[in-house]
């Protein structure tokens, strides 16, 4: 069996901007203090003024220069730099949160197709956008001449076929980098990237894939997927997939991740008096569940009965999952048991029945089940 036939059928038809402010923080700060333009500014409490602590939240690119990064000890920071350098400034997230807004605020004339991944990050899907504008390069340079030119800020962007490679290309040239990955051009690129720059490639994996002899993403497009799949399980078919430039994932618009619940009832006339009908109908409705929950990457973590009879009694039931799933499966055996816990309804006869997910849980891979190995 060829192992490619394993992985998914590309998808090279969308158009998606992956936008990534450029030390997002530290840029706001500088905006508000141009008089630190020079200095080594680090967005964090000064470790001098509190006994010590403090944690790096971001810095600017001076600060980088001398090794100073996110999530480092603010003590470290002071080593790293000289004094005369070196600034310190407390986190302001409510202006922050104001200029992000500004900034959303411009994706969202382009288009509603808007994932928002933090602050100073989204993915917009341009393939269909309100400028009726045929080039995702002019809406992307346009985009960041904006930001530049109304808020004072700098961005970087990547413009692909799909999320892993926007973020990849939005990484690769920063700080305002432009970077445009043309299906012809996705395996190449990915070829010559170390594999610490995948995103979604922790350290752990990395060791283990070092072991492996895979430095490079084209070191990575040599292993079989079978033997990623075995070695990784589902993270494994995430890497063979985006060595080869695949990711399906949608650009999922924070409209949908803040929904609270996915769900389908249908009344029936005449009523149900059969369980295995009944029954038969909530299994096609965790069916749809599941179908619907993937689409969007997200999972779920309680199911939800709705049953009312021919006199228009109705009970709502819930019950939590043992662990979030989108597996119809997993959905139907709660919506069973929450069935056979009510009483008197399918002698009454059924009039509507309903099954809804909530508590959603999103996921950053796809779920697989291909084979035991």
């Amino acid at each position: 069996m060829n192992k490619e036939n394993l992985l998914p059928q590309n998808d090279i038809h969308r158009r998606i901007i992956h936008l990534d402010m450029d030390a997002f923080y530290a840029s706001v700060e500088t905006r508000r203090h141009p008089e630190y333009k020079d200095k080594a500014l680090v967005v964090g409490q000064d470790p001098r003024k509190n006994h010590g602590h403090g944690v790096v939240a971001t810095c600017n690119y001076v600060a980088r220069k001398y090794g100073v990064h996110s999530a480092m000890a603010g003590i470290q920071a002071v080593r790293l730099v000289p004094k005369d350098k070196l600034v310190f400034v407390p986190p302001d997230f409510k202006t922050y949160r104001s200029v992000s807004a500004q900034i959303h605020s411009f994706m969202h004339d382009i288009t509603d197709r808007v994932e928002s991944v933090a602050l100073d990050e989204a993915y917009l899907d341009v393939t269909h956008n309100k400028l009726g504008e045929e080039s995702t390069v002019k809406l992307a340079l346009n985009l960041q001449k904006r930001i530049r030119t109304e808020v004072g800020l700098n961005s970087s962007f990547g413009v692909s076929y799909n999320k892993f490679l926007a973020k990849m290309g939005s990484e690769y040239a920063k700080p305002f980098g432009r970077t445009v990955i043309l299906p012809s051009e996705a395996k190449q690129f990915l070829g010559i990237q170390k594999i610490e720059k995948f995103p979604g490639i922790g350290p752990k994996t990395q060791e283990q894939l070092h072991e492996m002899d895979v430095y490079t993403g084209a070191d990575l497009q040599k292993v079989d997927v079978i033997v990623l799949l075995k070695k990784f399980k589902k993270m494994g078919y995430i890497l063979a997939q985006h060595a080869r430039g695949i990711d399906l994932s949608p650009v999922v618009t924070d409209s949908e991740v803040n929904r609270k619940s996915i769900g389908i009832e249908r009344t029936y006339e005449p009523a149900i008096f059969s369980q295995d009908e009944a029954l038969s109908k909530i299994r096609a409705y965790c069916d749809y569940l599941e179908k619907e929950l993937k689409k969007r990457n997200f999972r779920a973590s309680t199911i939800v009965l709705k049953i009312r009879n021919n006199d228009f009694e109705t009970a709502t039931k819930r019950r939590k999952l043992s662990k979030p799933s989108d597996d119809h499966l997993d959905f139907y055996e709660v919506a069973r048991e929450l069935f056979e816990s009510t009483h008197g309804f399918l002698e009454d006869g059924i009039r509507l029945l309903g099954v809804t997910a909530t508590d959603f849980k999103k996921e950053n891979y796809q779920a697989i089940n291909l084979f035991d190995y």
